[in-house]
């Protein structure tokens, strides 16, 4: 191997090259896993990261690159774009399972931690407030610019159905797939046949959707103790499992809060949009919450920058019964977001085996035209029904979906402009 390195077109001397380049073969391989930051470091960026990142789950990922790989260069884009690929394997927040990963990588467990405080509580507690001031507003459901969220949250998913359905629906099987998916959802809503639906489709997947590989992937700069993810994946079946019987032997609500936000974090593939029709099925008919108080937080966590899993403190707070107000709200953003956790410390340390085994990727090529699926069966119901319901909303619907896809505005803006227009056509 020569060490020599070529100067760029504008003289300048391309320095990209790590040490690694200069040791023998066998030691160039082995990545570099020493924590290199601080727990206040990690914190620091990831809080700057929760205050400014709008956009959703694939925005998110881009303002991480910025900050992460080109900014500050903690690790390379090979690696990167393997966490990536790792969490989308996995059930729950993609980009918050990124963050998370990042901050392992830097900083170890701790760092985990400081990601995720960083750029979860911002959004979190915007929504928390957001919550108390609907629940002291006499009549808020009626007011315009709560409607004007509510007509506005069916082009969020409308556009998240329409990105998603391009780049997991890219073949006539995953489309079928899809649309099989949403007529069955349709007919049968409930979340046995969502669970039996994702698990029919990984089996297709893996029958019918492999490809040829040409090269071995890269191999993740990060590894945890075996013994500790073995641990993780223990604690996880103890919690599913264990949690819904003793909900039933308690009937304790906190037990109940908390089973419901962990079992819906154990089983969202997809991202934040597709928690929609879990936790509209788990909380609208059990009484804890309204289906306009649900439209209507979700369309307020559009507004926010940050994980669209923080919804779950808005639900927290005006879930009824008690508790609910910020001891609701911290239940239920901790059930949500402590699978995520789980997943990734329990999956790094076989990550690299894994992800080279074709079978399992095929599976998840599968799994994800089913949530595409399911996710258009949730723009109908609860999204569509609960907001069109005059040719004025399906003009404001329009103009939401055209300046999100078409003019690129970010979801905020959009949020923010429908709410003023929704109180302005309830004027007229």
């Amino acid at each position: 191997m020569s060490t020599s390195r070529q100067s760029k077109e504008d003289g300048t001397v391309d320095t990209t090259m790590s040490g690694a380049d200069f040791l023998p073969a066998k030691e160039a391989e082995k990545p570099d896993l020493a924590p290199r930051g601080t727990f206040l470091e990690v914190l620091g960026v990831f809080s700057r990261l929760g205050l400014t990142s709008f956009g959703g789950p694939t925005a998110h990922l881009g303002y991480f690159r910025q900050e992460i790989v080109v900014r500050r260069k903690w690790l390379d884009e090979h690696a990167y774009a393997d966490l990536i690929a790792l969490c989308q394997f996995l059930p729950g927040p993609s980009s918050s399972q990124v963050g998370i990963a990042l901050g392992i990588t830097r900083s170890g467990l701790w760092g985990g931690l400081a990601a995720w405080l960083g750029f979860t509580l911002p959004s979190a507690v915007a929504l928390t407030l957001f919550a108390y001031a609907t629940t002291v507003l006499p009549g808020a459901a009626q007011l315009g610019w709560l409607h004007g969220l509510l007509v506005v949250a069916v082009a969020v998913v409308a556009q998240a159905v329409w990105g998603m359905a391009t780049s997991l629906c890219p073949d006539r099987p995953r489309a079928t797939l899809a649309l099989i998916a949403a007529i069955a959802i349709l007919f049968w809503p409930n979340a046995i046949v969502q669970i039996s639906l994702i698990a029919l489709a990984g089996i297709f997947g893996w029958r019918f959707l492999r490809q040829v590989r040409e090269e071995k992937p890269a191999q993740l700069p990060l590894m945890l103790p075996r013994r500790l993810a073995i641990c993780c994946w223990i604690l996880f079946a103890v919690l599913l499992l264990g949690l819904p019987i003793l909900r039933q032997l308690t009937h304790n609500q906190s037990i109940a809060l908390f089973d419901t936000f962990f079992r819906v974090g154990s089983l969202v593939f997809g991202g934040g949009h597709v928690v929609l029709p879990l936790l509209q099925r788990e909380v609208v008919p059990s009484g804890w919450v309204s289906n306009d108080q649900f439209i209507t937080g979700y369309a307020a966590a559009q507004a926010v920058p940050g994980p669209l899993f923080t919804f779950s403190a808005y639900l927290g707070v005006v879930s009824k019964p008690s508790p609910n107000g910020w001891l609701g709200a911290l239940i239920a953003l901790v059930a949500i977001f402590l699978p995520s956790f789980l997943f990734v410390i329990g999956i790094l340390p076989f990550w690299n085996r894994l992800r080279a085994f074709e079978p399992f990727q095929a599976a998840l090529r599968g799994v994800n035209a089913a949530v595409v699926g399911i996710l258009l069966a949730a723009l109908y119901q609860p999204i569509w029904t609960s907001a069109i319901h005059a040719p004025t909303d399906f003009a404001l619907g329009l103009l939401a979906f055209g300046l999100l896809v078409f003019w690129k505005l970010p979801p905020w803006i959009v949020v923010l402009l429908a709410a003023v227009l929704g109180a302005g056509l309830q004027l007229l």
